[in-house]
């Protein structure tokens, strides 16, 4: 082994990690190059971005010191010299088992239950709360908690998130709302390890396992494919031999966020001896181009069709690969059939409510925002032309997004309802929009 002069900064906490020069996010995302000799990190410009499926900037020593004509001296790499162990502790911290059954509440608050519940219903929603052990946080109005159990029933940690009610996205802005339950319940000395989301359900079931990205995809997902136990990783990077070790001898199919297929296709190889590795390239092969810039996940793929329509295969499509094959020689993977003509489910009842709400508010005139990238000038014209396309495709997924905007402006509306007047008399619905 050899030891290199320029290495990407160990983790040590968020002053180690810093703002990427290339996507800007404000989140610390950036991994700066340093000199192993001296410690002392190179320019600002040299290092990796850790959103390697959307950002992708990497700026090693070697092009920095090329593109400015800097000469370095080669010299032989130096022999591996084993550095010094100093003992430590091997314990892991967990949560107490009080702070986890507090979070079992408030249900009716969670935006991410208001999702599953607009796209499943209460009883299947009711379901996913129970199996995932999903809960409800203080730390932001409408929190999510995503616990880590781990294959003993220990709780590891919670991940706190925050979703859009209505688009079940997650809220980034004016900042990336992550947190963890152990550094909101300040727990001195916490040890932490993290484990897979969802790995108390491999606990006497053998079925094949499916691992995604996000805590939410894995719940969603559950519902589409039952016939896989669904655990998610946590990102891209975090998908190692550590965690694996508790997949050992198991059929293990991978599903990677758009852009992440060829670095989760290594790893699968790098962890072959822990177990069957298959990764699917269903996004790969069915993503639109704005899809794969938008950096689809399972979940943004499934959500597009009605669960219920869903058939389960009685026998599998595909054998489990001992050999991840690349990209231009794996064979489509297909783990379901869709009906290609389903009965669309009737949008009416939405429509209707939604025609109630915007005849007994008077609308704003000034332009309203629903989102960062996305503001109406004419809140007038907009529900007039949106309401026409949803009642013209009603029940068509293709169309949903129009009655989703709907939604969000009512939200919207109904946040910020201090700022405009509820008419006093109610105005004619079709008068005022023509």
């Amino acid at each position: 082994m050899t030891e290199y002069k320029y290495i990407l900064e160990p983790y040590n906490g968020m002053n180690t990690r810093f703002r990427c020069p290339d996507c800007q996010r404000k989140d610390k995302t950036f991994s700066r190059y340093i000199d192993t000799e001296t410690g002392e990190h190179l320019h600002t410009s040299v290092g990796r971005c850790n959103r390697e499926s959307k950002c992708c900037y990497h700026y090693t020593p070697k092009q920095y010191f090329q593109d400015n004509n800097i000469s370095i001296e080669i010299t032989q790499p130096k022999p591996y010299k084993p550095k010094a162990i100093i003992p430590q502790s091997k314990s892991i911290s967990f949560i107490p088992v009080e702070v986890f059954k507090a979070s079992l509440k408030g249900y009716e608050e969670n935006y991410l239950i208001k999702f599953l519940i607009n796209l499943f219903g209460v009883d299947i929603t009711n379901k996913l709360i129970s199996s995932y052990f999903i809960a409800t946080s203080k730390c932001w109005n409408g929190a999510t908690v995503f616990w880590q159990i781990d294959i003993k029933s220990k709780l590891r940690t919670g991940k706190i998130m925050l979703y859009n009610p209505i688009t079940g996205k997650r809220i980034k802005e004016p900042f990336n709302h992550i947190s963890w339950v152990h550094k909101v319940v300040k727990q001195p000395d916490f040890k932490l390890k993290q484990c897979f989301f969802g790995e108390h359900l491999l606990t006497n079931n053998t079925s094949p396992v499916a691992i995604v990205e996000s805590e939410k995809t894995a719940v969603i997902a559950s519902v589409y494919l039952p016939q896989f136990i669904w655990l998610a990783v946590g990102s891209l990077t975090n998908l190692n031999a550590d965690k694996c070790s508790i997949l050992k001898e198991r059929n293990v199919i991978l599903f990677p966020d758009l852009n992440g297929f060829d670095k989760w296709s290594n790893k699968a190889k790098e962890l072959s001896p822990l177990a069957t590795f298959t990764v699917s390239d269903l996004l790969e092969r069915k993503a639109s181009e704005t899809e794969k810039q938008q950096g689809y996940d399972l979940a943004d793929y499934l959500i597009k069709f009605n669960y219920k329509e869903f058939i389960e295969p009685t026998q599998p499509v595909v054998q489990p690969l001992i050999e991840v094959k690349t990209f231009d020689q794996l064979q489509p993977v297909n783990y379901f059939s869709i009906p290609e003509q389903a009965k669309p489910e009737s949008w009416e009842h939405n429509i209707t409510e939604l025609e109630k709400y915007f005849t007994e508010i008077a609308l704003p005139t000034q332009p309203v925002k629903l989102s960062q990238c996305y503001e109406i000038t004419d809140c007038s014209l907009f529900i007039k032309s949106h309401f026409a396309t949803v009642k013209a495709n009603n029940g068509k997924q293709a169309f949903l997004p129009y009655l989703n905007r709907l939604k969000e402006l009512k939200l919207v509306l109904t946040i910020n309802s201090n700022r405009y007047e509820h008419k006093d008399k109610r105005t004619d619905y079709n008068k005022r929009l023509t």
